[in-house]
């Protein structure tokens, strides 16, 4: 790779050795990727937060990164954690999960990110702008800022996003190129317009592509459904970036004439939900992966107004960030009725598995972890439906 003085002495350790460590990390990808060089970048969003998913070998590289004084350059912001950091034992966490997962976050906010711990940081806390260069490594968010806001990012692992925040720079490949963010395959779609049609078509093309560059027709998404149709994607494919004709920022860029042309309707989709329905009960019905937004917020503690839970046996999880849930203090208190609105965390990422195993969701990227991630057999239907299970 085409390194510069100055990033030719960070690799020499005349930068520390948690400088050192990230530019190994970072040229290494860049060389197995067929990178030329680097590129500066202006945020990055972090995985590798939850206990669960990382273990004592994570806690012990972040205890090794965070002594050798690295410290990210700029702003970073955390995924989910495994618990609600103030009502963990409601979520039936032990004491020693707990201690561990407050040890790393400790550790993330010494190296300097912003422990906001989100899967939809761009809802507030970081907001890329168009044409920016981030290092993102949520696949649902960088999906939805490559697509919905046209920053640039590539499927970034943990390790690789840290790396590349404390250093400023990731390696220049892929989605970062130009040439690599055109469309590779048209989808026509008919579906009702709801934000779980939009889980279901995401669903449905992740199954039909695996992976590519998506350009729709038919659809018009606002925030709530492009963070859903995003989440789908990446997670029953490997989907980083779409395009939506009118809605994105790039799709008047491209030319589509002679790409393949897909169309998702009736059929397309029920395969889709039968994929993700392995139960007809559950024991936990969890809600908000990604995120809930303040609208969607809003719209729940709406629909429940009034009600009242009936089913005693099944719990009830709200999953939020602690920005959201702080600016809905009357919708919390609504939903609150139901079951707990957890703050920084989600049920995927949560250890679930040592209290339940059948859980409902309106997620299909929940729908499609929750079975190989937390050894759960899943259904997936809209909020109505689920909300009748208890009511």
């Amino acid at each position: 790779m085409d390194l510069t003085k100055a990033e030719e002495a960070i690799l020499n350790g005349e930068s520390g050795e948690g400088m050192q460590k990230a530019m190994e990390l970072v040229t290494a990808l860049g060389k197995i990727y067929g990178a030329e060089d680097l590129i500066d970048i202006t945020s990055a969003h972090l995985s590798g937060a939850s206990y669960k998913t990382i273990g004592d070998g994570g806690l012990k590289y972040l205890e090794d990164m965070a002594a050798g004084g690295a410290r990210v350059s700029v702003p970073s912001t955390l995924n989910p954690v495994g618990m609600d950091r103030g009502r963990w034992a409601e979520m039936h966490i032990s004491q020693e999960f707990a201690e561990k997962q407050l040890r790393i976050i400790e550790l993330y906010g010494k190296m300097g990110v912003r422990t906001t711990c989100s899967c939809t940081p761009y809802t507030g806390a970081n907001v890329p702008s168009y044409g920016d260069h981030v290092a993102w490594a949520e696949s649902s968010a960088l999906s939805f800022v490559n697509s919905y806001i046209g920053a640039r990012t590539n499927r970034e692992g943990g390790p690789g996003a840290l790396a590349a925040a404390i250093l400023g720079k990731t390696a220049n490949y892929g989605l970062h190129l130009d040439e690599k963010r055109k469309p590779t395959v048209v989808i026509e779609a008919e579906i009702d317009g709801s934000v779980f049609s939009y889980s279901m078509l995401g669903q449905a093309v992740g199954m039909a592509i695996g992976s590519g560059v998506p350009y729709f027709r038919g659809i018009s998404p606002e925030v709530e459904e492009a963070k859903t149709l995003s989440a789908a994607m990446a997670a029953s494919g490997s989907v980083a970036l779409w395009h939506a004709e009118g809605v994105t920022p790039e799709a008047g860029s491209f030319d589509t004439s002679g790409l393949e042309t897909i169309h998702i309707g009736k059929a397309e989709l029920e395969a889709a939900y039968d994929k993700l329905n392995t139960v007809q009960d559950v024991q936990l019905i969890a809600l908000g992966c990604p995120h809930l937004t303040e609208k969607e917020m809003h719209q729940i503690a709406s629909f429940l107004k009034g009600k009242k839970k009936v089913n005693k046996d099944i719990e009830i999880w709200f999953c939020t960030s602690e920005e959201v849930r702080a600016k809905c203090p009357e919708d919390v208190r609504i939903m609150e009725e139901f079951g707990p609105v957890l703050a920084d965390t989600c049920m995927v990422v949560a250890p679930i598995e040592g209290a339940f195993q059948r859980t409902g969701t309106n997620s299909a990227k929940a729908g499609n972890y929750l079975p190989t991630l937390c050894s759960q057999k899943a259904m997936c239907r809209d909020i109505s439906a689920l909300m009748e299970l208890v009511m």
